[in-house]
């Protein structure tokens, strides 16, 4: 089931946030993606969070971000690298979006370059009309 009700009083205080993180491309953050619509990608816990990987920074509150999950995933739609030492993570490329940085709460930690210059040539490809 469920808990858009729950998600709701989240996303009311998620928006009345005042702090900007000065956030960067290639950064990893917990942000509160929600409570989603059908098979979008849901954050978890009790503040509807996941990770979330900075492609790119539109402006100073607003950037085109990936949500990242620990299960492992092939495919065209999904891009697998190494955020940290033996622990996978897979980049769900097909579920990448606009975010404002309101969402943003935590910094994890930051993709190697060599492998964000892979995830983005694969979101590409994947994006190409």
């Amino acid at each position: 089931m469920k808990k858009f009700d729950a998600w709701n009083e989240i996303k009311k205080q998620v928006d009345t946030r005042s702090t900007v993180i000065q956030f960067k491309e290639r950064e990893v953050y917990w942000a509160s993606v929600g409570e989603n619509v059908g098979f979008e990608q849901n954050g978890k816990g009790v503040d509807f969070s996941r990770p979330v990987l900075i492609i790119k920074k539109l402006n100073n509150h607003l950037f085109f971000g990936v949500p990242l999950s620990t299960q492992r995933k092939g495919g065209s739609f999904f891009f697998e690298f190494e955020l940290f030492p033996d622990q996978k993570s897979t980049a769900l490329l097909v579920q990448a979006k606009v975010y404002d940085v309101k969402r943003l709460d935590q910094k994890i930690g930051m993709i190697h370059k060599d492998n964000f210059e892979q995830l983005k040539s694969k979101l590409k490809k994947l994006l190409d009309f």
